[in-house]
């Protein structure tokens, strides 16, 4: 518990980090008011705007008022509260002291909350990534195996040369060309689309439903990398475990050969495996949005291209921040899983 504290007070000042930096980035230079309104835009609107989104105090004190939207524990009058629809635990008086859901302010284009928006797009983005890192895991681990086991042989060699291809080939090089070949020149074979999310909306009665196979391609080229490095990872860490003493004693036992490979040798090397895995679980969720883009897939990716071609930049630094909290999740469950994954490993 104590060494889980610590990793969430180092948590809290990258968090604090990062949302002075993403500030500073977006809204430390330029007039966001003039890029709601466009060059043609009154004074009077102008001044309107930007005593709406505090642009007419200095930049220190909106900086300050941007924390305070974002942070879970802030101040807020009771007009700010029901103008914002901020939704948490309030006491006190004119100002009150609440404990809320952090409010990332407004769309520049839609006038929808950031944090609604966010939210929508998240379950795809969730999805395609989740599907694109259990792929990876399955066949990495697989491969790296087999590859270990069967090392110098024609396995072993092309194993390795694939997963050499796999981490050299950008994300967004193999999106163009996956889309491309499986979803307009195979398409008749495949049935599969080049672009598509993970729901349609029926044009009679408009509603949602799913359609998974949308998923396959995305997910197979967001794979792509984090398979190639997971199965480099398993196979170096099979080698050293299967030369260890412990194993040939498992051999000497007479145990068959896959318990030993799977319940001995496999659960020792996991560790760098797992380090693997939740990093880049955690970078799928916030960065695939090449992919996304491509693929026309709805989440957080293609929302937060389209945000920065529109300048809409509230929901650029939502995303931002929520990628970080992503990151910052998945770093402290991967430390509480070495512990349960490997008992050599002690917290604290």
């Amino acid at each position: 518990m104590k060494h889980i504290l610590k990793k969430i007070f180092y948590a809290l000042l990258v968090l604090l980090g990062v949302t002075i930096l993403v500030f500073v980035m977006f809204q430390g230079f330029g007039d966001p008011a003039r890029m709601i309104v466009g060059q043609t835009g009154d004074k009077k609107t102008m001044d309107n705007i930007r005593k709406d989104l505090y642009l007419d105090q200095p930049k220190w004190k909106q900086l300050v008022l941007y924390l305070n939207d974002v942070s879970p524990l802030s101040i807020h009058t009771q007009a700010d509260i029901e103008k914002k629809e901020l939704k948490g635990f309030f006491i006190g008086g004119e100002n009150k002291l609440g404990l809320k859901t952090p409010y990332l302010r407004r769309s520049y284009q839609t006038k929808k909350a950031v944090g609604q928006l966010l939210m929508e797009a998240l379950p795809g983005t969730l999805l395609l990534a989740f599907a694109a890192m259990l792929f990876a895991t399955i066949i990495g681990i697989l491969l790296g195996v087999l590859a270990a086991v069967k090392r110098g042989t024609w396995l072993d060699s092309s194993a390795v040369f694939a997963s050499i291809a796999g981490i050299s080939a950008p994300s967004f090089f193999m999106a163009i060309i996956i889309a491309y070949f499986f979803g307009v020149v195979l398409h008749p074979y495949t049935g599969l689309n080049l672009t598509g999310s993970w729901f349609d909306i029926d044009e009679v009665t408009g509603e949602k439903y799913l359609t998974l196979k949308n998923l396959i391609l995305p997910a197979f080229t967001l794979g792509i990398r984090p398979l190639a490095i997971i199965t480099q990872l398993t196979r170096s860490a099979m080698l050293d475990v299967l030369g260890q003493d412990y194993i040939r004693t498992a051999y000497a036992k007479g145990l068959p050969k896959r318990t030993v490979i799977f319940r001995h040798a496999l659960r020792n090397a996991l560790n760098p495996v797992i380090t693997a895995i939740t990093g880049w679980f955690a970078e799928l969720l916030a960065g695939a949005f090449f992919v996304e883009y491509i693929f026309g897939w709805k989440g957080i990716g293609k929302i937060t291209v389209d945000a920065l071609e529109k300048l809409d930049y509230p929901v650029v630094m939502g995303s931002v921040l929520l990628s970080a909290c992503i990151f910052i999740f998945i770093n402290i469950l991967a430390d509480v899983l070495y512990g349960v994954v490997d008992p050599r490993v002690k917290m604290g």
